[in-house]
């Protein structure tokens, strides 16, 4: 029992020294991924689960990607579905009488896009909703020739779909590929 004591008592005063050396050697610096870790692993349950709560509260995309780690990592093909039912809500949005507010609401959903597929990290994920993404921008017949700044954004989503589909197996590329062939 007292072995316990003064593990728990050791830990914890490490950790202390620990946090108070990052503070005096960083003034305000954020910690460094390694140092963060080290100072995670000694750190009891209890104590991990209250840090975890508080990020979760503090700031809404640390939520949603708890929510994603938690929840939806494991069923990836419900997670790129609802994605695209997002995607598919916020396109009817467009105001199409002005390239300005066109330019404007493709830029919101591409932030949209990218903050989910960051939140992945699947190149495959990244792949499958920047085809649909263009795929929609087709669909909907969105004028992305009479803006030098939207054809440069379709340009750009083409590149990084062909930078994704580049770190995949050759066969997962093969399905992709007509996919893309026929947004380009």
């Amino acid at each position: 029992m007292i072995f316990i004591f003064i593990l728990i008592f050791t830990l914890i005063f490490t950790l202390i020294l620990i946090l108070i050396l990052i503070l005096i050697d960083m003034s305000m610096k954020p910690a460094t991924v390694h140092e963060i870790k080290k100072a995670l692993a000694t750190t009891p349950p209890d104590r991990m689960l209250e840090l975890l709560m508080r990020l979760a509260k503090y700031k809404k995309d640390n939520k949603e990607l708890l929510t994603y780690m938690l929840f939806e990592a494991d069923d990836e093909e419900a997670y790129i579905a609802a994605i695209k039912s997002e995607i598919d809500e916020l396109f009817p949005t467009i105001n199409r009488y002005s390239i300005f507010y066109i330019k404007k609401t493709l830029r919101k959903i591409l932030r949209f896009i990218d903050k989910f597929i960051r939140y992945s990290g699947k190149k495959e994920t990244e792949a499958d909703i920047r085809i649909y993404f263009c795929e929609k921008i087709m669909e909907d017949k969105i004028p992305i020739t009479r803006s030098r700044v939207l054809t440069n954004m379709y340009n750009g989503q083409l590149k990084k779909i062909n930078a994704a589909l580049s770190k995949l197996h050759e066969d997962i590329q093969y399905d992709y590929q007509s996919r893309l062939e026929e947004i380009k």
